[in-house]
């Protein structure tokens, strides 16, 4: 089987925003509120950060549970990773994520000033600078065998399908979310077309599912 490259559970506003503008690091995703953006998935059944018995099941459960299906590997960009710019000046700073990062695999982070490896729990990240292809081959090698997920931001996601790599995409659309600027995937999914099959899938929660695999 071919190891893919997965763009899983990308939440977008509906003008097609990831993220807004003036990321800090009280606020990672900027003027975007991630609370709204990704409420389908943390009201579900399978949400990892779930504290309570219950949640629902259906549609929007089988893509929060399907996240780290067969995922061997992650590729990320640096603001993904840290609200910081340029040389690094404080290696203490390990991420969004605590102690436990969610992540479970090796996470290759896109930087032009790299670092030093560490590992946190069950999971290592790497910093690496390279075109998307070589960083490609070098998770993959990481994954052994196993798909890798290009876990974001909009930014790295739009390098990777402009280099014509990346094989599925799952985008999860907040019609009632507006942006109007930021960071943005698309203006409209119809744009893909030309390289992807789309299905296009309403859930009872409001969100609205864009699958999309290589033609």
């Amino acid at each position: 089987m071919p190891q893919l490259l997965k763009v899983q559970n990308l939440f977008l506003s509906s003008d097609g925003f990831g993220a807004g503008e003036g990321q800090s690091l009280e606020r990672p995703f900027g003027s975007a509120d991630p609370a709204q953006l990704a409420s389908w998935a943390g009201a579900t059944s399978s949400w990892p950060n779930r504290s309570d018995p219950g949640g629902s099941r259906g549609l929007d459960d089988y893509f929060t549970r399907d996240f780290s299906h067969n995922i061997g590997a992650e590729i990320m960009g640096r603001n993904k990773f840290s609200p910081h710019r340029g040389p690094w000046q404080d290696l203490e700073w390990q991420g969004w994520w605590g102690a436990e990062p969610p992540f479970h695999t090796p996470v290759f982070v896109l930087t032009h000033h790299p670092r030093p490896s560490f590992t946190l729990s069950d999971t290592t990240f790497h910093f690496v600078e390279g075109d998307p292809a070589a960083v490609l081959d070098q998770a993959r090698e990481a994954a052994e065998g196993n798909d890798v997920r290009l876990g974001g931001g909009v930014t790295t996601i739009r390098e990777f399908l402009d280099a014509d790599l990346v094989d599925t995409m799952h985008v999860a659309v907040s019609p009632g979310v507006t942006l109007g600027s930021g960071v943005r995937l698309w203006e409209s999914p119809d744009e893909l077309r030309d390289r992807f099959h789309l299905e296009v899938v309403p859930s009872p929660s409001g969100v609205t599912h864009h699958v999309l695999w290589r033609k």
